[in-house]
């Protein structure tokens, strides 16, 4: 099997020091502050950022279960395949998250609307642009009827390490 690593570039610090009861998207975690501590060799690469108001935060689930193919997801009850969830334990287990940027204050990125773990390891920023990152979709699958559930649905522990 091939592999690729990654080097980390900082760590995103939130309110959630566990799983249980946190929001399961950025939807459901509206007002939330948090912070994302850059490490001091990357910080350089933070030139420019404070002109966006959102940005993308490519993170590792590092408190996820190993791998499963099939998950009965947090909006539903039926088992689905991995990919068509959002579910952390992925064969490479990354998340994904648009997140206000408040302010960047030297190797430090203030933000709201965080729905990560306390200490998740942070391997990329990009900022968000509607122009390239908002499409108007025509299907969301079986989350059609259950999309808005994600501002009120809180995490459990059915995708924690054990």
């Amino acid at each position: 099997m091939n592999e690729i690593s990654f080097r980390y570039i900082g760590t995103i610090r939130s309110p959630y020091t566990t799983v249980a009861e946190m929001p399961i998207q950025p939807r459901g975690a509206l007002g939330i502050a948090g912070r994302v501590e850059i490490l001091p060799e990357f910080a350089a690469g933070l030139k420019d950022l404070a002109g966006f108001s959102h940005i993308h935060l490519v993170y590792h689930f590092h408190a996820a279960p190993a791998m499963q193919l099939s998950v009965v997801p947090f909006l539903d009850s039926q088992e689905r395949g991995v990919f068509a969830t959002r579910a952390p334990s992925r064969p490479n287990p990354l998340g994904l998250s648009v997140v206000r940027l408040r302010e960047v204050r030297g190797n430090i990125l203030l933000v709201e609307n965080l729905d990560v773990l306390d200490g998740t390891p942070l391997l990329d920023i990009k900022p968000y642009i509607p122009a390239f990152d908002h499409w108007d979709v025509e299907s969301t699958g079986w989350l059609a009827q259950k999309g808005l559930m994600a501002e009120t649905t809180r995490s459990d522990e059915r995708f924690t390490r054990k």
